[in-house]
């Protein structure tokens, strides 16, 4: 496979979705995967854009019959990855982004192993509080969840290859950019994008 897999996680609040708009505007050769949820949309977000919102039967049947290449379930909702889609895209060159759980994580990686792992942190748990609840949308048992959840999640942060802490959105964004353009850069992913080029020069 010629395609870099990026692969960005984050507990609920540390602005993993606003760091991924941002990165996908900055790297349009960068294409986000459109991951199946069973939660209801928030405001704002559209089916096939940020998810693909299904019903729990649904979500079950696609997952008996080997439709995904990961799933998960967090704070009550189910979420999954396609994985003949996910490959298909990777096979032809596109660089995707993947932005999923830690527990996800671990099951891509195990199949796409040069897949790039970055934990996104946020600066405290009280910044990290104070979004959830600026969000106005979760009651005080839901954010106090998520909170508990979120520092069990950081606990998997030394299973990622990067840790950003996201203190400065830009200064983040930068990083994130970094990162990208150091992996395409790898030999392995050149090596599959210029085969010709590389048979040339290794031949004795």
């Amino acid at each position: 496979m010629s395609g870099t897999l990026l692969i960005i996680t984050a507990p609920s609040g540390a602005g993993k979705t606003t760091l991924v708009r941002a990165l996908l505007e900055r790297d349009p050769g960068l294409q986000l995967s459109i991951s199946y949820t069973t939660r209801e949309p928030r405001p704002g977000e559209q089916d096939g854009r940020e998810y693909h919102f299904v019903d729990v039967p649904t979500f079950q049947r696609l997952r008996d019959a080997g439709e995904f290449l990961e799933w998960a379930e967090v704070h009550g909702n189910y979420y999954a990855t396609s994985r003949v889609w996910l490959k298909e895209k990777m096979a032809s060159g596109c660089d995707m982004l993947l932005e999923i759980d830690w527990q996800g994580a671990q099951q891509v990686r195990r199949i796409f192993h040069e897949a790039v792992g970055v934990f996104v942190l946020p600066p405290s748990l009280e910044v990290l509080e104070a979004r959830l609840r600026g969000r106005g949308t979760d009651s005080d048992d839901v954010i106090q969840r998520r909170l508990l959840g979120a520092r069990g999640e950081m606990r998997h942060v030394g299973e990622f290859d990067y840790a950003i802490l996201n203190d400065d959105l830009q200064v983040a964004v930068d990083d994130l950019l970094a990162l990208l353009r150091a992996a395409r850069l790898r030999y392995g992913n050149q090596r599959a994008r210029y085969p010709q080029y590389f048979e040339f020069i290794e031949q004795d």
